[in-house]
């Protein structure tokens, strides 16, 4: 039976991840650039982060065969993440699976970004084919499958809601400890007025750098003379933008004809955004399927599943041809495993 390794590090975070060809995880160890969770308002940076994957990936090697209980010798094949992402962190990570995959003597098999979190969605949560909404730090896209690609329905036209929350979080000043948008998920919670924010879905996208500025300056006027407080800001920031990503996912759901969705990505592990989102499927008379921070962040075995079913069907490639890209759209794969 295959097992293969998986390595991801597009991001703030490196992940090492061993999956078996039956779905079985047998290790999924990660380590997080320790300097991101320090001062408020400062977010990471491609350099320093690439430094931090240098320095965390053999470690958390090691550490993944030894939780998975298997050597070098049962590696079938390596995994890595070929885009979207930083640059600088997808290359190093990229060169630690090149360097392991010559020696071990095994297949590299490269793995967008995009399709491991929706892989890994469907493995843990049973999802047959539903209607994904993927948001992220770095991405925010409505997904359907059809013909052996992942379609992109609808996307932001600027930046990922991720994005939006953690700047907003550096306006309020709030700690990078554990994470910005979980901080903000936890403020809203003690939130009881809603301040009137722009609504922008355009078609099937959505657009968030003008809410962003606009609850910016809202921020500043409320905040001084005393007409809302930092909890009332994040609570309408949350209400209005996660109804955008709730709509545009509906409407996605009924042009398929389907009743269930997925949502994946670190963004996708906020318990508001999964209520809103459960409660539309209900309504529709399906199922909202989700996991936890363990498989909603970046992790190594999103990238090694999606790697177990390249190699069924022979997806490999060679050292030469494993540049990795920060620009790799979803529907650019080949999802040959699906019918």
């Amino acid at each position: 039976m295959a097992v293969v390794l998986g390595i991801e590090g597009s991001a703030n975070k490196i992940g090492v991840g061993i999956v078996r060809e039956d779905g079985t995880i047998l290790s999924n160890p990660r380590h997080t650039w320790v300097w991101y969770i320090s001062p408020p308002g400062h977010g990471f940076l491609p350099r320093e982060t690439a430094l931090h994957h240098q320095e965390w990936a053999l470690p958390l090697v090691q550490r993944a065969l030894k939780e998975a209980g298997v050597t070098p010798r049962d590696i079938t094949a390596i995994a890595f993440t070929k885009g979207p992402g930083m640059g600088g962190p997808l290359v190093s990570c990229a060169v630690v699976a090149r360097m392991l995959a010559q020696l071990w003597r095994v297949p590299l098999l490269p793995v967008n970004h995009c399709v491991g979190h929706i892989e890994m969605g469907r493995l843990v949560t049973g999802a047959r084919d539903p209607v994904v909404l993927y948001v992220s730090g770095g991405n925010t896209q409505v997904i359907a499958y059809a013909d052996q690609r992942y379609r992109i329905f609808g996307e932001t036209v600027d930046m990922a809601v991720g994005n939006c929350l953690d700047r907003f979080a550096r306006v309020l000043g709030l700690s990078n400890d554990p994470a910005p948008g979980y901080n903000i998920e936890q403020l809203a919670k003690q939130g009881r007025r809603l301040v009137e924010l722009p609504y922008v879905v355009k078609g099937m996208d959505v657009s968030f750098s003008g809410i962003l500025s606009f609850v910016e300056t809202a921020a500043r006027t409320l905040l001084d003379k005393g007409e809302a407080t930092p909890a009332d800001l994040c609570f309408s920031l949350q209400e209005t933008i996660f109804a955008m990503l709730v709509e545009i996912t509906e409407r996605a759901m009924a042009h398929c004809a389907t009743a269930d969705a997925l949502v994946v990505g670190g963004v996708g592990c906020n318990l508001r955004l999964q209520a809103m989102l459960a409660t539309m499927c209900e309504e529709r008379g399906g199922r909202l399927y989700a996991t936890d921070d363990r498989y909603c962040i970046d992790n190594g075995a999103m990238i090694a599943w999606p790697g177990v079913l390249a190699l069924r069907g022979g997806q490999t490639c060679a050292v030469a041809e494993s540049a990795c890209t920060q620009r790799f759209r979803t529907d650019e794969v080949h999802v040959a495993w699906r019918e």
